[in-house]
């Protein structure tokens, strides 16, 4: 056997070797097992719908607050468009609009985040970890005391997560493990106030008119969700140093 021949099987190798990497470092717990038996053939049909390969799923999700939903939006890692996989309810909530500034303050943030951790022993089932804190978030936020631990998890409580019952986390968590197993190691979710049409953007504006917090940040919110309407891909975020975003 030639040596080029050696280095394409290995490469062929340590490739499937990284791919498949994550996704059985999951299912060496049984939480994750028991999704995989429970909705794997949900999860299949869900993307056979949207002509989506599951080897090639990438996937970006959108919260709103006040409507109490979670959306899941999918696509080939080759398309050019996000399609709507599914909705998911919320299923309690905590706080008011507006983002989280500090620890207990009860708040579910909002902003552009992105899943960091999974959690396959969850006290509440399973758990998709929100790099809350971010950026803008420690600048804006109360110097040491800006709280964390800010979860999309299963159960119905929450004090600043986004529950979504053990049933319904099952499946997005084995969403999340296809992903993250494709090789999207930050799957992007935004966290808005409400769905930002200029209806509600208006009449958001006028009823927290003296609060520049909120309006600056939801400004840059309403950017991101123009932006997803008319292209159907998440739009490129900076961090400038005043807390607020570069939406592109």
């Amino acid at each position: 056997m030639t040596r080029k021949l050696l280095s394409i099987l290995l490469i062929i190798t340590l490739s499937s070797f990284q791919t498949d990497s994550f996704k059985n470092s999951q299912l060496k717990y049984s939480r994750v097992r028991q999704a995989y038996k429970d909705k794997e053939n949900s999860m299949l049909t869900l993307l056979q719908d949207k002509q989506i390969d599951i080897d090639k799923l990438k996937i970006y999700l959108r919260a709103f607050k006040n409507e109490e939903q979670m959306e899941l939006w999918g696509k080939n890692d080759s398309d050019t468009e996000y399609s709507l996989i599914k909705t998911y309810e919320v299923c309690n909530t905590s706080g008011n609009l507006g983002p989280k500034r500090q620890q207990g303050d009860l708040q579910i943030p909002e902003g552009f985040y992105h899943i960091d951790r999974f959690n396959p022993y969850s006290s509440y089932y399973l758990s998709l970890g929100i790099n809350y804190p971010n950026k803008s978030d420690r600048i804006l936020g109360v110097k040491g005391q800006l709280g964390g631990d800010i979860f999309i998890h299963g159960a119905c409580v929450t004090i600043g997560c986004l529950p979504i019952t053990d049933d319904q986390i099952k499946e997005l968590y084995i969403f999340c493990t296809e992903a993250r197993n494709n090789g999207q190691t930050k799957i992007p979710i935004t966290i808005f106030p409400s769905k930002l049409s200029e209806d509600e953007f208006k009449r958001l504006s006028e009823t927290y008119k003296t609060d520049t917090d909120k309006i600056a940040l939801w400004t840059d919110l309403k950017r991101g969700y123009e932006i997803f309407n008319q292209k159907k891909e998440p739009p490129s975020i900076g961090f400038l140093a005043s807390g607020r975003h570069r939406v592109n």
